[in-house]
């Protein structure tokens, strides 16, 4: 006869298996109850009957290291009660009952929900969903590739599928920027730091939170002892690199400072005292460990550094308009490294590292295709090389790269147009570039286009480099645009979004060229895109955001137009053009007619009176604000 506890014990086998119930393992397996609070709370009117009562799973697992996730198991003894038809029978099915149960937790977890029916392990059926955080439905949860989910997996292959779901991502991604937020607030009440400091403080705290034993002893130093160890840490892990001492100290040094600020240490007003009795930087490692570690250990693509600094950035205003920094997006610097077609054998450079975003984009789309230890080894150690001026900059980049297991070896501290530096980076053979020059400078000897040439000079012949630049590069006459093409070739130009850079309002365009060979050479056409809309929309308080989902699908028809320099009739054209002509698509494109309805007519027609009446431009609706 079937007996559901023979179930049980099949998956209770298979969790130990896996190493759920190992004592150094951070996994915590309970069994129809929970002892955590938010968890008791959302289960406390969840009985399956639909009555208002206590509901149980028969598992929920959940770990310290990933604490917005939940594994809950419901299970049924014969695979006839595994799924009904409409998944309305909670009680008499599996996935019924999991689907449940992942809808009263989904209030406030990510539910990874297991259903499970049969009586051997060669019958055992398993159905796995997932239930993000907020949403109204559950969905078959599948791995990276599409597959789906048909064994009880480790807790890490869950959380790894589980977080590259696209809702999942930009729900993290929303909660680590709400918390950027929080944090600069924090920061700018009690942590007393100058605006370069706060990005460094996080960073040295992500840095100093690889190191195991610092991550699980922290809590246990008073708030004098805490800051010498927090720098003590942080200069361990910088002196594991094979590294020459003075980049080692240059990587360094930033942080110094901050491990001696007095307001981190012990509080020395009693308010401060009563609130935070284990000191501010306590508090500010708890929350990074706790908000923070869980993101930067998976997406290993993601610029968590940048995020921060740039976030910061939009409160203080800081200096990024006197140093003319801007930090590019992120699905800016992924769509750089699928124009340049990177692969595991590019070695990529960086002229203007900032905090390292390309490099990270890059490195990224390269270990994806590196399959063996050796290839691994050599983007590590070879295959990203950057170049930052500013001190503080360049600890960032740094400490970018060490989050993600290496890559800190070719980093500069220094002028990109230092003989010693350029020496080197030629030494490099890099035959990728990718560049966002400082802007509005000021300094003809600074002009970004003097940048774009530096960049391209240092590239092997045939290489590829890109840069985003202010669209004035593109239109204006200027010296560097004739010295630009008699040594390389133009190749195209894309007409960027007008609020691509928000809060500062730079508009731009793309630049792709060919290094080392002279654009009357090539004798050829150069391909211009109007890419002016990237599906970003502009909101309150969250900035620029894919609010609909739709860049995958623009970023995508975007690369496969360029790459096979299609011509579109209001998209993208091909033009033969010289220095003295204007480098963008507005310039030579057509209207392509064919499409425009009657519709459409009036409708731009009233927008043009509704214009000259107001005298003013309402902007593209891209950049709309939404509340």
């Amino acid at each position: 006869m079937a007996n559901e506890r023979k179930t049980e014990n099949l998956v209770r086998d298979e969790l130990r298996k896996l190493g759920y119930y190992e004592k150094e393992c951070s996994t915590r397996v309970e069994e129809q109850k929970s002892e955590i609070e938010q968890v008791k709370r959302l289960l406390k009117s969840a009985s399956k009957t639909g009555k208002g009562g206590k509901g149980a799973p028969e598992f929920i697992v959940s770990d310290s290291s990933t604490p917005d996730f939940l594994v809950v198991v419901e299970c049924k003894a014969d695979i006839k009660h595994h799924e009904s038809v409409n998944r309305d029978d909670p009680v008499g099915y599996s996935v019924d009952g999991v689907l449940h149960y992942a809808g009263h937790l989904a209030k406030e977890f990510n539910v990874i929900a297991v259903a499970v029916a049969g009586q051997t392990k060669a019958q055992l059926k398993v159905s796995t969903f997932l239930h993000p955080k907020g949403a109204t439905a559950a969905k078959e949860l599948r791995t990276k590739t599409g597959a789906s989910i048909e064994a009880i997996i480790p807790w890490l292959d869950y959380i790894e599928h589980g977080t590259f779901d696209p809702a999942i991502q930009l729900l993290r991604h929303d909660e680590l920027m709400a918390f950027s937020r929080e944090l600069h607030d924090f920061m700018r009440d009690h942590a007393k730091l100058t605006e370069s400091e706060k990005p460094l403080l996080v960073s040295g705290t992500l840095i100093a939170l690889q190191n195991d034993a610092f991550a699980k002893s922290f809590d246990a130093y008073n708030p004098e002892d805490l800051q010498k160890r927090w720098f003590k840490v942080i200069k361990e892990e910088i002196n594991k690199a094979d590294l020459p001492q003075a980049k080692k100290y240059n990587m360094t040094q930033p942080y110094s400072t901050i491990a001696v600020a007095p307001a981190l240490g012990k509080p020395t007003d009693a308010k401060t005292a009563a609130k935070f009795p284990k000191g501010v930087l306590y508090e500010l490692i708890k929350d990074l460990n706790e908000k923070v570690w869980p993101f930067i250990s998976i997406y290993h693509d993601f610029d968590v550094v940048g995020q921060f600094y740039g976030e910061f950035l939009k409160y203080t205003g800081g200096d990024k308009k006197a140093l003319g920094i801007v930090l590019t997006p992120r699905h800016i610097t992924d769509l750089f490294a699928r124009l340049a077609n990177v692969t595991k054998n590019s070695t990529v450079l960086d002229i203007c590292a900032g905090t390292g975003g390309y490099l990270v984009s890059a490195m990224y789309h390269m270990m994806r295709q590196a399959i063996t230890k050796d290839e691994k080894e050599r983007i590590k150690k070879e295959g990203l090389i950057g170049v930052e001026h500013l001190p503080n900059m360049y600890a960032l980049a740094a400490s970018n790269m060490i989050l993600r297991g290496d890559g800190k070896a070719n980093l500069h501290q220094g002028s990109c147009f230092d003989p010693g530096i350029v020496a080197t980076m030629k030494d490099q053979k890099c035959n990728v570039g990718l560049l966002t020059p400082p802007y509005s400078q000021g300094d003809e000897d600074l002009h970004e286009l003097v940048f774009v040439k530096q960049m391209l000079d240092c590239l092997e012949p045939d290489s590829v480099g890109i840069a985003i630049v202010p669209m004035s590069c593109a239109i204006s006459p200027h010296a560097m645009r004739e010295e630009l093409m008699k040594f390389h070739t133009l190749e195209a130009v894309m007409s960027m979004p007008g609020e691509l850079f928000y809060p500062v309002g730079t508009v731009t365009c793309i630049m792709v060229w060919t290094a080392g060979k002279p654009h009357a050479v090539s004798d050829r056409k150069t391909w211009f895109g109007y890419w002016r809309n990237d599906g970003f929309i502009k909101t309150k308080h969250r900035g620029r955001i894919d609010l609909y989902g739709k860049w995958e699908a623009i970023r995508d028809r975007w690369v496969e137009m360029f790459r096979n320099r299609e011509v579109h009739a209001g998209e993208c054209v091909q033009q033969k053009v010289t220095h003295e002509d204007e480098w963008c698509a507005e310039a030579y494109l057509e209207t392509d007619y064919s499409t425009i309805t009657q519709k459409d007519f009036e409708r731009e027609l009233k927008k043009y009176v509704v214009f000259k009446i107001l005298n003013q431009d309402r902007g593209e609706g891209a950049d709309e604000e939404i509340e």
